[in-house]
């Protein structure tokens, strides 16, 4: 069997993939040495379609035409109308000087032209590059510069944003302004920008430009930055064809669901939903801005079925004011992922009738990689072990090859105790092509044959993993690994404690000691003594927090803290000893 190995570059990028090719060369000589009953079997326009996620669309026009596709506001579409529009969207990129490979960059929230920019960009040969809507004006400028976005696509909410940062650069790419339908203000004064509705009414329903392979790139997702500069993060029309079939499926869900955006669509591409939910016919539910009350609405008028989210949007509706909630429907499944999700806010949003499941991954891994899939018999647990076995990041999906705890040197696994550390490694198909642009930093993340993740974990009897901590995040005090995740868990527990993230702080004596930042609940009062005694009470002294330092907690637009602020924060303080 030959094969074929085929290296591709996209402005910089190199990766390789290893594609079995069915020649009649292979036929042949199978058949002289098998009697020839392999002879005339052939790869051909037949049986060898690339897989791109455009085809779900193109599906979906067909069998679920008549469906409602998006809903926003008094906004709302079929599927034959969202497939019409997307190609007259990518036929007006066409117009534009699109051409094959282009990146075309976005910066909106949860609204309808996210989702269509999804498929129309692919359909125009080009890859889409989501921005983090929290980032500013300089470090969308350090991405556009990196990226070397042609178009970039803003909302017009962040205009001022969008335009500051195209003020910072040689080339700015052309800029296409997103307004809501009731904006009736006119874009005369501003020459040089392209109205979104405009360029969609104004195209053509032109042939679709297909990935020439499957291992195309189809976006670029650059890191949400809680560790350090974000990297740009490739992926392919396959991975993201594989992973949106895995998702929906670990999603739990079935022919035409409902789906409610919590989860920014930029994010991991939307934790590939924005493909998979074309796939099952469901109806695209959007929200400009995630709160309680219009949750809830949401949840009420359109009958959601699923919704995901961080951590923190669980806990914004956890503690969110009983004005803001209605009594659900029906069950309400919520996939959870980003951070390990504290297991009191867990037990709570069961409670209020949501039924809660558990993923992981990472953006390297086109979102979820694992999930923690529920066992009949644990049913008959009390609710307390039923949570702590939910908080766990269970089994990789089945369309990842494996996944590991691994010794980072020896590479070798770590025992099934629920105690020994290790990294969590990914092997698969819906991992990553590379870094955009950082071949150095790809050969690194892929060496040794695994995908690094720099997560920590332990493997349980049953081989669930459980994540305990980032590699940099774990403090050593006095020469004791202490869990970063472990302690905020605890902290989670009290009640007067609304968000809270620990870091390491520098000690003459100890080297490390655990330092917390919280953000108390509304109306509470409390000092760090109260807390360090909480702490000590429920965890072995040397655990404890030394330092309570009371704040918002800074994060990024998914959710997640962004720890080293906290750590730099930390380190000026100095030692504690």
């Amino acid at each position: 069997m030959n094969r074929l190995i085929k290296s591709c570059r996209l402005k910089g990028l190199s990766w390789i993939s290893s594609i079995t090719t069915y020649n009649q060369r292979m036929f042949s000589e199978q058949g002289e040495s098998h009697g020839n009953k392999w002879r005339g079997l052939v790869k051909c326009d037949a049986n060898d379609v690339a897989l791109t996620p455009i085809s779900f669309l193109e599906r979906s026009a067909k069998v679920f035409r008549d469906r409602t596709s998006i809903v926003y506001g008094s906004v709302s579409y079929t599927w034959e109308h969202t497939y019409v529009r997307c190609l007259k969207l990518a036929s007006a990129l066409t117009q534009l000087g699109i051409s094959h490979q282009d990146v075309v960059a976005t910066l909106m929230p949860n609204v309808p032209a996210m989702n269509e920019l999804h498929f129309a960009v692919p359909m125009a040969g080009a890859v889409l590059c989501t921005l983090n809507t929290r980032l500013d004006s300089n470090m969308i400028s350090v991405i556009l510069r990196h990226s070397e976005a042609k178009i970039l696509f803003v909302d017009q909410e962040l205009l001022n944003v969008a335009e500051g940062a195209l003020n910072l650069l040689e080339k700015p790419p052309t800029l296409v302004l997103f307004r809501e339908q009731d904006d009736s203000s006119s874009l005369n004064g501003n020459s040089g920008i392209y109205d979104y509705e405009s360029l969609v009414q104004d195209g053509r329903t032109e042939a679709i430009r297909r990935p020439k392979s499957e291992w195309d790139p189809i976006s670029i997702n650059y890191t949400s930055g809680t560790t350090s500069r974000p990297k740009g993060v490739v992926y392919s029309h396959r991975g993201a064809y594989l992973n949106s079939l895995a998702t929906t499926f670990l999603h739990g869900m079935g022919p035409m669901p409902v789906y409610l955006w919590t989860v920014p669509m930029f994010h991991c591409n939307g934790w590939c939903l924005t493909w998979g939910l074309a796939a099952l016919g469901g109806t695209n539910v959007c929200l400009r801005r995630v709160c309680p009350k219009d949750i809830y609405e949401s949840i009420d008028q359109h009958k959601v079925t699923h919704m995901s989210g961080a951590p923190t949007v669980l806990n914004m509706i956890v503690n969110s004011p009983s004005c803001d909630r209605k009594t659900l429907p029906h069950k309400v499944d919520i996939m959870t992922g980003g951070s390990p999700p504290p297991q009191n806010i867990l037990f709570k949003m069961e409670e209020l009738g949501f039924r809660v499941s558990h993923l992981y991954g990472l953006t390297e891994t086109y979102g979820p990689g694992t999930y923690c899939i529920w066992r009949p018999e644990w049913d008959s647990l009390p609710k307390e072990e039923q949570v702590k076995l939910k908080a766990r990041q269970g089994m990789h999906h089945f369309c990842l090859e494996d996944i590991d705890v691994k010794d980072p040197n020896t590479m070798k696994s770590v025992p099934e105790d629920g105690k020994t550390f290790g990294e969590i490694m990914f092997r698969g198909n819906t991992v990553m092509s590379g870094y955009f642009k950082d071949e150095s930093a790809t050969q690194e993340a892929f060496r040794g044959g695994w995908f690094r993740s720099g997560d920590l974990a332990v493997k349980h009897a049953d081989g669930y993993l459980e994540v305990k901590d980032r590699l940099k995040d774990v403090i050593i005090s006095g020469g004791e690994n202490i869990s970063s995740v472990e302690l905020e868990t605890v902290l989670y527990s009290h009640p007067a404690i609304l968000e809270a993230a620990v870091v390491a702080r520098p000690d003459n004596h100890w080297g490390q000691t655990p330092c917390a930042f919280v953000k108390l609940k509304e109306g509470y009062e409390i000092d760090a003594e109260s807390i360090i005694k909480f702490c000590r009470d429920k965890l072995p002294h040397y655990m404890a927090p030394r330092t309570v330092v009371f704040e918002d907690l800074p994060r990024t637009s998914t959710g997640k803290v962004q720890k080293f602020v906290l750590r730099d924060k930390a380190k000026v303080m100095g030692s504690l000893s």
